[in-house]
């Protein structure tokens, strides 16, 4: 038998033996690499090497998985080794094994040069092509750019230049690309052509971590895995919906990247108006990449802005104030931020979705830095009973029916309901029913970056927002931005508390008032 007839393509071979009803044996990656540019950065000391540990912890990376850092640093491969050695130990989910380690550590390789070093990307190549023939991993990389979106553009033209994009036959070749995906819809569309004349659409992964959260992904699961939910989730029973991200820190080191960026591009654009489409959408028909770009597209482009801007959006700023037992200084008088600066700390904008499901149900997005507490949620509030056969006393501590799925930092899922108080009288108060994942499953759940890697390595891009997507986001909050721009400046909000008074006289003008996370 010749060697022709006897090698695949790797996405052609199955596994004889396994039986496809074995819910036991989890999806593992093929042989494959990972480059990653800016590999000395916070993510990917603090997220990415740790989550490519734990994936090899996990079984689920091949043998001769292989990890390639690019970055300015004089550096030789034992360095590097080290440094990703002590990000595991320190931040990874699994515990530390020697075995796994070394069989790790065997793969990685260190690439010092700047983006525009044409030698270092010879180097690159040179190693690609090197750990292709010692570790066997069939021609197939992927292309993590961890860098400042500036840089996108440079590296995925030296990726084209030095003959690193083009997979050999039967491979693959793939570019996963951090947020912010430009700064507004002029941007994002350049830089999606730019991306794109390197890399077709199917090879470009967007990352949002977000969407690798097993809460959101069982949001889905919720809605469509069940009968009991998706008859109430429309108009006729739903009052009003919140979608909050909270931060309990500042802006830390990041004044050069966050200045002029706000919290509404930094979140609202991406991951406040996936989970929204990901809440609103209707049911797919299955569950794949295309099917579900459908039906979020079909949310984004129903997305109807306030026709008054200055009466249902706020944008804020956090000042000096005492949180967590220590006074913190406000965003202006942060290292590096211009005392005049107007960029938002603070973001909530009033939505509304232009179909049937969803006509006259406002949607509610916030989000900000210095806030109560940190915590990502998105709260279904459902209309009160039309009509109550209690008298007021009994009542007076009901309030609204609300589902609330928790993303972060406690996964899982509240019911609140009414429910009659022990005792002679006939009162009513709110209870709720939780469900949290650390408590109904024995195996606590994988970092973000784990599914999303392993997802990239497989080639699912199921939890990537596609460019369709980023483009219409941008169509929803460029208006928005504009109109701040030319209009006042932030509202003032003390660290600590939930974030400025107009928001809550927003919320006051519709008749409703903002949970408490």
């Amino acid at each position: 038998m010749t060697l022709e007839t006897t090698s695949y393509a790797a996405t052609d071979w199955t596994n004889p033996l396994r039986d496809p009803r074995d819910r036991r044996l989890p999806r593992i990656a093929g042989p494959s690499g990972l480059v990653i540019f800016g590999v000395t950065g916070d993510l990917s000391r603090k997220k990415l090497m740790p989550a490519v540990y734990d994936l090899a912890n996990r079984g689920l990376l091949p043998p001769g998985f292989s990890l390639v850092g690019f970055a300015r640093r004089d550096w030789e491969d034992q360095d590097f080794a080290q440094v990703v050695h002590d990000a595991v130990r320190e931040h990874a989910r699994t515990e530390f094994r020697e075995e796994v380690w070394q069989q790790l550590a065997e793969g990685m390789r260190f690439v010092p040069g700047d983006f525009d070093d044409d030698e270092a990307f010879r180097q690159l190549r040179s190693a690609v092509e090197e750990l292709n023939a010692s570790r066997g991993t069939s021609g197939n990389f992927a292309f993590y750019l961890s860098v400042p979106p500036k840089f996108f553009p440079k590296v995925v033209q030296q990726l084209k230049k030095h003959g690193l994009a083009d997979a050999p036959e039967g491979s693959w070749r793939r570019a996963v690309i951090e947020k912010p995906f430009g700064h507004n819809l002029a941007s994002a569309i350049e830089l999606n052509e730019i991306v794109h004349e390197v890399f077709d659409p199917d090879q470009v992964f967007r990352i949002d971590h977000y969407l690798g959260k097993e809460t959101v992904q069982n949001l889905l699961a919720l809605r469509f895995a069940n009968q009991m939910y998706e008859p109430i989730w429309n108009r006729s029973y739903v009052d009003h919906v919140q979608i909050t991200m909270a931060e309990d820190i500042g802006i830390g080191g990041r004044a050069g990247y966050y200045d002029g960026i706000g919290a509404a591009r930094d979140v609202i654009q991406n991951h406040l108006l996936q989970l929204m489409a990901l809440t609103a959408m209707e049911e797919p028909i299955a569950f794949d990449a295309e099917a579900l770009l459908t039906e979020k597209l079909k949310v984004l482009k129903s997305v109807r802005l306030p026709a008054d801007l200055g009466a249902h959006t706020v944008r804020g700023q956090y000042t000096q104030a005492w949180q967590g037992g220590e006074k913190v200084v406000g965003y202006l008088e942060e290292d590096g931020i211009d005392p005049n600066s107007r960029t938002d700390t603070y973001a909530a904008v009033k939505l509304e979705i232009d179909n049937r499901r969803w006509a006259g149900v406002p949607f509610y997005l916030r989000t900000g830095k210095r806030l109560g507490r940190r915590v990502t949620e998105i709260a279904v509030v459902f209309q009160t009973a039309p009509h109550s056969p209690f008298d007021s006393t009994a009542t007076e501590e009901l309030g609204k029916n609300a589902i609330v799925i928790r993303v972060q930092p406690d996964e899982g899922m509240t019911v609140r309901f009414g429910s009659k108080v022990p005792g002679t009288s006939m009162e009513i108060r709110d209870v709720t029913m939780d469900f949290a994942y650390g408590e109904s499953f024995t195996e606590s759940s994988p970092e973000a970056y784990e599914r999303l890697i392993l997802d990239v390595l497989l080639g699912d891009a199921n939890l990537f927002p596609r460019h369709q997507e980023v483009e219409e986001s941008w169509k929803i909050l460029d208006p928005i931005e504009e109109y701040w721009a030319k209009h006042g400046r932030p509202a003032q909000y003390p660290s600590g508390s939930w974030g400025p008074e107009e928001a809550d006289e927003m919320l006051a003008r519709d008749g409703r008032s903002w949970r408490r996370p």
